[in-house]
């Protein structure tokens, strides 16, 4: 009988979480936006990797680069959110001034206060940033595993889109605060027992029994064609103008899992990263960003007028009885996860629970998945 590898103090132990944050988030790659969010000289945004403070910015030339976001005086944070750098990077605590590729350039009363001192001593520590299918990405450690070849094995389990190609639909960016575990989060993310029973009214465009999945590498990847009836008439059934021919044979779903937390959605229509962001043991906040088909807007409302009373017809809540303002009742697939995330986090704490049998092939991704996490934990 197979069994979670993981017990329920793995989800709600601080220590644990504090474990993760230094060993795990601390030693990885990290989603920090869209590569049109730094599309011009000088632009930056921080990030905040594991228990790293990153800049990831633009330089005068437009080259992307990465330093650690902490003055090397008492390590206070020398920029915040995202905007633009002025050519000096001053620490707003005692004023060391740093130039943009790090180095210490002046400091307050050097001569009286820091006789002697070598200034070249104490540049800003480089981090690695670089740029994969359209995101950008940063990594603490300046001699970490490329980033190329972090994601290698999943090239040839990603849907076959130009990802820069598409358009970021801004009105719809999805930001929720779950009361979960992040590991519960990503486990729910990549279950695939409970695609057909949770949401049965929410995702029965795709056709769950022939889905494949499996890891490449630490990474989840996952594809599953559309049923016959939603392919039938794809042209006319899809929410947006198609992203792939109408008779291409791997039109589908592709829903990979990046270790340890960055979801890809890539649709017939559609294409969305899912950010997971550790905030706390029971607290994990989710941002959604989706890119679209670079069409004219008349194309847009022609396809949502077409394919309104299929989704009218086709997508309902799993219990007819509840009404709309519950998860349950809503016919939102991403309301009825976050429920079932919130309860799993409410039972661990309870002196009765201990976790069942975990199902041999549909949860079989989570027992791999945690895997993982216990060899990057220890």
């Amino acid at each position: 009988m197979n069994q979670n590898l993981l017990s329920a103090q793995d989800y709600t132990d601080e220590q644990t979480f504090a474990l993760e944050q230094q060993k795990l988030f601390s030693n990885t790659w990290h989603f920090c936006g869209l590569a049109e969010d730094l599309s011009q000289p000088n632009e930056y945004l921080t990030v905040q990797a594991g228990n790293n403070n990153l800049l990831v910015y633009r330089n005068e030339q437009g080259e992307l680069n990465a330093l650690h976001n902490i003055c090397r005086h008492r390590g206070m944070q020398l920029v915040e959110g995202k905007g633009k750098l002025k050519r000096t990077i001053s620490c707003p605590y005692h004023d060391w001034t740093y130039s943009q590729t790090g180095e210490l350039k002046s400091m307050p009363k050097q001569k009286q206060d820091f006789e002697g001192i070598d200034k070249k001593c104490l540049s800003l520590k480089q981090a690695q940033a670089g740029i994969w299918r359209g995101m950008i990405w940063v990594h603490p450690d300046p001699k970490a595993i490329a980033l190329a070849e972090f994601f290698a094995p999943m090239n040839q389990h990603l849907a076959p889109y130009e990802v820069e190609q598409l358009i970021e639909a801004k009105d719809y960016v999805i930001e929720e605060t779950i009361h979960a575990n992040w590991k519960l989060v990503v486990e729910n993310y990549i279950d695939h027992y409970h695609l057909a029973q949770l949401h049965a009214g929410t995702l029965a465009m795709y056709d769950h029994h022939q889905a494949e999945f499996g890891f490449a590498g630490e990474h989840f990847y996952f594809w599953e064609p559309l049923t016959k009836d939603y392919h039938t008439d794809i042209a006319k059934n899809s929410p947006y103008p198609m992203l792939m021919d109408k008779d291409d044979m791997r039109l589908g779903a592709w829903v990979p899992m990046l270790f340890p937390c960055i979801g890809l959605a890539e649709t017939e229509s559609s294409w969305s990263v899912f950010q997971i962001i550790p905030l706390a043991v029971n607290k994990t906040k989710v941002v959604i960003r989706s890119k679209v088909k670079d069409c004219s807007m008349m194309e847009y409302l022609k396809q949502a007028s077409s394919s309104y009373s299929y989704w009218q017809r086709k997508v309902k809540g799993k219990y007819q009885s509840y009404d709309e303002t519950h998860a349950l009742g809503s016919g939102d697939f991403m309301k009825e996860d976050i429920y079932v995330c919130e309860h799993l986090q409410k039972s661990l704490a309870s002196p009765y629970f201990e976790f069942g049998p975990s199902a041999s092939h549909g949860e079989l991704p989570i027992r791999e998945f945690q895997k993982r996490v216990l060899t990057w934990r220890s």
